[in-house]
């Protein structure tokens, strides 16, 4: 057999890079598959010696694509370092926060849509890869690409309104927010007369989503079955109700069939998560203690997020989320590619709660910063676009960071996306061993389904392509191909 080798250069419409291999076994079946990330993982310490109150600006310099939620992360642990508990933050300073998050889910949730998925669903697998591109889309279908952009635009403007400019800004500080909101800054986004206003993104949000509701009818069999497998699914609810909570809440997980298998409060997460270590890959794998690694991993992101919470509690919402959990009898939806449906419920809801801020008069408020107890350790967990992201920082007696902490949303998902890899290679090269450009792009899409953030899960300096391998069970490559 010829020696060849398969080659993606880089993985596209994801952001980062890293290595796949897929294993043959003696009979020319796939054994096993696994991703790589190969890049350095430095941040965590790197970020040791700072002073704390540095951290919430530092650590945006992890990703350009959802910064937002490492700032508000961070801020969230350095305001328990001031002796500042989540319930304690003013009124104004705790809107103020939401807002700037939700803008940040927004956005992301829009790019990730229409910019890196759409492709896949308006043109399929089999489309070639020129053809897999947002420039395409906008050809094909001029008023969805108007509208992904315009939508994302919005809540990059609500990010600039807030934290000053649309990435790396900031907005928090140690126990708060160090500005409020002006009446005008408020009316841009509600008059319309500048940038389609908020009612409009609900009301876009609610046509995307239909459309998407319409793609699963005609689509069902691949969509439902492309690297579907059973999972545990983590994220935050509402501490009292159980709702979906974006901002902060209680741990929550479920396993493939709804039964609860944690539900805690976020200081507690270090008694309850280890992460494991592999010595082909940089990125760690999360797992629950009591339950160990090969049971006790999850899935997070917004398809987790629908299958952990009992509601949403914005109503246009709640409505799409009811009918979402039809689809699977209210039983936790294990489909990878659902995930794109239930981004989109979460755009709808951020619009649903961004309207509502913007319409509360405290956050034009001027309680902006509370202070309380010094304390040396702080934890600080949000549910970012692509999950449950979890910040930690202990520091001395002088205020300087001693250790870091950082579990990331797509560290928590490393084992779903190589179980997805896994999934796909055994569909694709079992029945028939040609390396092909749809299979090349099914590989990346059971990845992309997961809107990874691979250099800000690894925190990484530099470039890494991703490579894909197939060898046989003596480890000898045994196809190529390069794109």
């Amino acid at each position: 057999m010829s020696k060849r080798k398969i080659v993606i250069e880089p993985v596209t419409r994801v952001e980062g890079h890293g290595k796949v291999t897929i294993k043959m076994d003696e009979n020319g079946k796939v054994d096993d598959a696994f991703l790589h990330i190969v890049e350095f993982r430095g941040f965590e310490k790197f970020i040791q010696g700072h002073p704390y109150w540095e951290a919430p600006v530092l650590v945006q310099r992890l990703c350009g694509i959802c910064p937002v939620s490492h700032h508000i992360a961070a801020a969230k642990a350095i305001d328990q370092l001031v002796g500042v508990d989540p319930e304690n933050l003013s009124p104004t300073a705790t809107k103020l926060r939401k807002l700037l998050h939700y803008g940040q889910v927004f956005q992301s949730h829009s790019l990730h849509f229409f910019y890196l998925a759409s492709p896949d669903i308006l043109f399929g697998i089999n489309a070639p890869a020129e053809k897999r591109n947002i420039v395409a889309v906008a050809a094909h279908n001029q008023e969805l690409a108007k509208k992904g952009i315009l939508m994302r635009k919005f809540g990059q403007e609500i990010i600039k309104a807030l934290a000053g400019k649309k990435i790396h800004g900031i907005l928090a500080v140690p126990g708060g927010v160090h500005k409020t909101f002006t009446a005008e800054e408020r009316e841009y986004f509600l008059d319309g007369k500048q940038i389609p206003n908020v009612d409009t993104m609900i009301e876009w949000s609610k046509e995307i989503i239909d459309f998407m509701k319409n793609y699963h009818t005609e689509n069902a069999e691949w969509i439902d079955n492309f690297a579907k497998y059973d999972s545990n699914h983590l994220g935050l609810v509402d501490k009292e109700t159980g709702a979906l909570e974006l901002y902060d809440g209680r741990l929550r997980s479920v396993d493939a069939t709804g039964n609860e298998l944690l539900n805690i409060s976020d200081i507690e997460y270090g008694y309850h998560f280890k992460e494991a270590v592999e010595p082909w890959s940089y990125l760690k794998f999360p797992y629950m203690t009591k339950y160990g690694r090969e049971n006790g991993w999850n899935r997070v992101g917004p398809l987790a997020r629908m299958n952990t919470c009992s509601h949403i509690n914005t109503p246009l919402a709640e409505t799409e989320r009811q009918i979402f959990k039809a689809y699977t009898q209210n039983k936790p939806n294990n489909m990878t590619m659902h995930t794109h449906w239930a981004r989109l419920i979460e755009m709808l809801h951020c619009a649903e709660l961004m309207k509502e801020l913007l319409l509360d008069n405290e956050i034009m408020g001027n309680d902006l910063v509370r202070e309380g107890t010094p304390r040396n350790k702080g934890i600080g967990i949000i549910e970012a676009p692509r999950g449950t992201l979890i910040h930690e920082y202990h520091t001395d007696d002088k205020g300087l960071i001693t250790k870091c902490n950082l579990i990331v949303s797509t560290t928590h998902n490393n084992e779903a996306m190589n179980r997805g890899v896994r999934a796909v290679a055994q569909e694709v090269l079992n029945d028939k061993p040609e390396i092909t450009e749809p299979m090349l792009n099914q590989v990346e899409m059971a990845i992309r389904a997961y809107d990874p953030c691979l250099s800000c899960a690894t925190h990484a300096l530099g470039e890494m392509p991703l490579i894909v391998k197939i060898e046989d069970a003596n480890g000898n490559l045994i196809d190529e191909k390069t794109r």
